[in-house]
């Protein structure tokens, strides 16, 4: 397991890197918000994307569509696999979610 230092500065460059990748989009169609540890994402007619760390088990849990996944930080290839399927990387599949939510593709 990551020590907390490490794991603190892989999530902060991770949520970094979902602001930058956002910066570009019209917040009419999907709206960006960072709050800390937490980074909610806003589609039209209400629906949401909401992805936060979680300190205890450093791991970065996402939220949407009725739908979680918890992210752990796999040292060796540098990527966020889920725990459940290491098949849903933490970009890839918040770029699945903003296409599902809004029809909008974000390279992420």
């Amino acid at each position: 397991m990551l020590d907390e230092s490490k794991y603190l500065n892989l999530a902060d460059a991770a949520f970094k890197h979902l602001e930058r990748a956002f910066a570009d989009v019209d917040p009419d169609d999907v709206d960006f918000e960072r709050a800390g540890d937490v980074v909610t994402i806003l589609f039209r007619g209400g629906r949401r994307c909401i992805v936060n760390t979680q300190r205890p088990t450093r791991q970065v849990w996402v939220a949407a569509n009725a739908r979680a996944w918890h992210f752990s930080y796999d040292e060796a290839e540098g990527l966020w696999y889920d725990d459940k399927d290491r098949s849903n990387e933490l970009f890839a599949t918040i770029a699945a979610i903003v296409r599902e939510s809004s029809g909008v593709s974000v390279e992420i």
